[in-house]
């Protein structure tokens, strides 16, 4: 499972990129999508920003076998009512966004289905697979703000442990080799198509397409390298 930024680099946007941007407006948002990654023999410690848990959870689910079950921690925030849809052990609810605590045990396909049926919804759930480690905060994230004067904002809402470097690379595409590395990204969002038959508010929000550009700021081993995509989703 490709992350969304991999996806944008390579041109194969798809509705799951499309969702990551669909609360944007016009404007520049720094400092998103952040990684910070350390290896250490063949071993890897990264960490990243809540946009990728979704992608991390299917990663690390298409790891298992197809009879498989782990033991699941974790939440599933959404605006919708999935009290009749999902198996959880508590219910907690803010300003009208729900939040299932899950604590049992899932299959491979369980843990997929969640994610593919439930798409809007943010997947926060840790578990283990085949040598790889996934942790995530159980908990509503909230947009990134900005680190004080110098201080960098941290990449700390998923923590993951592995050996498998297809994870890695999906993350990572774009290095070959490091010790240590940092990354953060500016969505610079220039323009916004709303749909012409579309009279609903919401959903000409989240149909709408932005287009703009993605400024990737990478700083491996002190040195430091920005690459830049233009996209639409």
């Amino acid at each position: 499972m490709d992350s969304f930024i991999k996806k944008i680099f390579e041109d194969k946007v798809d509705e799951n990129v499309h969702m990551q941007f669909s609360k944007f407006s016009r404007g520049e948002f720094k400092d998103r999508a952040l990684i910070s990654a350390r290896k250490s023999a063949k071993k890897f410690s990264i960490s990243t920003s809540y946009e990728y848990a979704n992608d991390l959870v299917k990663s690390v689910a298409e790891k298992l076998s197809s009879n498989e079950k782990v033991k699941i921690t974790g939440a599933i925030v959404s605006t919708r009512d999935l009290i009749n849809e999902i198996q959880f052990k508590e219910k907690k609810q803010f300003q009208g966004v729900k939040r299932y605590i899950l604590d049992t045990e899932m299959t491979k396909e369980q843990i997929l289905n969640l994610c593919n049926n439930f798409p809007k919804a943010f997947i926060a759930l840790s578990f283990e697979a085949k040598g790889t480690e996934l942790k995530i905060k159980p908990k509503t994230p909230k947009s990134g703000k900005p680190g004080k004067g110098d201080e960098a904002p941290k990449a700390d809402f998923c923590k993951i442990k592995t050996i498998d470097e297809e994870i890695v690379k999906s993350l990572l595409f774009d290095v070959k080799d490091f010790k240590k590395i940092d990354i953060q990204h500016d969505f610079i969002i220039s323009e916004i198509e709303i749909p012409k038959n579309e009279k609903d508010p919401a959903l000409m929000r989240e149909k709408a397409v932005r287009r703009g550009k993605i400024v990737r700021k990478i700083k491996i081993d002190d040195k430091n390298f920005i690459e830049e995509k233009d996209f639409s989703a």
